[in-house]
C-alpha cells in the first residue's frame, strides 16, 4: 500500500504534537504513560519546598509534588497537589509530612505515613492532612536561641564588670596595689627566713626531740597498761557495791528525816531533846555539887565511928538550887 504524501505529513505533524505535548508535561513533573492518583495537601508554609520534589513511603519515592499555589489568601494557606504512582494502599487518614531531608540535600521532601489502621483507602482529588516537621537547622537554631540570649547577657555583664573595674583601678588604686604586692613580698620572704631558722632549730635539738618523743611512747605504753588494769580490776562489781552503799546511806538518811530510830527521834522529837537536855543541866549541877561538897556523898572513917549527918549551911546558893 502507497502512503500518500500528504498522509506522511499528517502523521509526522501529529507525532511532532504528541512530542510536544509529551515533553512540556514531562518537563512540569506528569508522565502520560504513568496512571498517576492526585492528592492535595494544605500546608500553612512551604518554605524550601519546589515543584517535582520527591514523594515518599517509608523511604521509597512513589510521586512528586506537581502544583504549588494558594489556596486562601486570607488565611495564608497554600495548596500543594501531589501525584502518587504505588500500589501501597493509601488511607484517608493518611499524613503528608513535609521535612527537610538534611545536608547534602537541597529543598524540602514531602513524606507519606500511611494509617494502617484505617481500611478507607483514599481515591484520587481526595485531601489528606498536612503536617509539618521542622528541620535540623530550624531545630539547632531553637536550641541555640536561648544560649544566644545567655551568650549576650553574659558579654553585657562581663562588660560592665570591666567598665567598673577600669573605674576602680584608677592610677592611685594601682599604685596602692603595687605597694601590697611589694609588702607581700617581703611578707612571705620573712616567712621563709623564719621557716630556714625553724628547720636549723629543730635539727639541733634532733636529739632532744627524739627523747621526749621516746618519753611519749613510754608514757602511751604506761597509759595502755593502766588501762588494761583498771580493766581487769572489775570496776563493775565494784561500782555496783558502791551503788548498793549509796542506797543503803540514802534510805538511813531518809529514816532519819522521817524520824525513825533513836537518831532520827532525836533530831526530830522535840520531848526527847528536852529532856535529854534537863538530864544534861541536872548531871551537871550534882558534879557541881559534888565537888563543893564531898561529905555529902563519901564517908570514910578509921575508928568505925559513925557518919555525921551532914548539915546543908543556909547560904549554900548551889545546894539551894539542887533541892528545888
Amino acid at each position: 500500500m502507497k502512503v500518500s504524501r500528504e498522509a506522511k505529513t499528517a502523521i509526522l505533524v501529529l507525532g511532532s504534537i504528541f512530542l510536544f505535548i509529551w515533553g512540556y508535561m514531562y518537563l512540569k513533573g506528569k508522565d502520560i504513560f504513568n496512571s498517576y492518583k492526585t492528592f492535595y495537601v494544605v500546608y500553612t508554609n512551604v518554605e524550601g519546598l519546589a515543584p517535582s520534589a520527591p514523594v515518599t513511603l517509608n523511604g521509597v519515592t512513589v510521586g512528586k509534588v506537581n502544583l504549588i499555589e494558594f489556596k486562601d489568601a486570607s488565611k495564608g494557606e497554600v495548596q500543594v497537589e501531589l501525584l502518587i504512582n504505588t500500589d501501597f494502599p493509601i488511607s484517608k487518614t493518611s499524613v503528608a509530612t513535609l521535612y527537610e531531608p538534611g545536608f547534602g540535600l537541597s529543598g524540602k521532601q514531602i513524606a507519606l505515613i500511611p494509617d494502617m489502621k484505617n481500611s478507607q483507602l483514599a481515591e484520587s482529588g481526595d485531601y489528606l492532612s498536612g503536617e509539618l516537621k521542622p528541620g535540623m537547622f530550624a531545630q539547632v537554631g531553637d536550641k541555640l536561641g536561648p544560649l544566644q540570649t545567655k551568650v549576650e547577657a553574659t558579654v553585657t555583664s562581663a562588660d560592665s564588670l570591666l567598665t567598673n573595674m577600669n573605674r576602680i583601678l584608677d592610677k592611685q588604686t594601682q599604685q596602692n596595689l603595687r605597694i601590697a604586692i611589694a609588702e607581700m613580698s617581703g611578707t612571705m620572704r620573712e616567712f621563709n627566713d623564719a621557716a630556714h631558722t625553724l628547720n636549723g632549730t629543730l635539727k639541733g635539738n634532733k636529739g632532744h626531740i627524739d627523747a621526749t618523743m621516746a618519753n611519749l611512747d613510754k608514757t602511751s605504753r604506761n597509759f595502755a597498761k593502766l588501762s588494761d588494769s583498771i580493766n581487769e580490776a572489775n570496776l563493775g562489781a565494784a561500782v555496783k557495791k558502791l551503788e548498793k552503799s549509796l542506797a543503803n546511806v540514802d534510805q538511813i538518811i531518809g529514816d532519819v528525816q522521817a524520824g525513825k530510830g533513836t537518831l532520827g527521834k532525836l533530831m526530830k522529837d522535840e520531848a526527847m531533846y528536852a529532856n535529854l537536855n534537863g538530864a544534861s543541866k541536872e548531871l551537871k549541877e550534882l558534879l557541881a555539887d559534888l565537888k563543893a561538897n564531898p561529905k555529902r556523898y563519901v564517908h570514910f572513917s578509921l575508928f568505925g565511928k559513925k557518919a555525921t549527918p551532914y548539915v546543908a549551911p543556909k547560904d549554900d546558893t548551889n545546894n539551894e538550887e539542887v533541892k528545888k
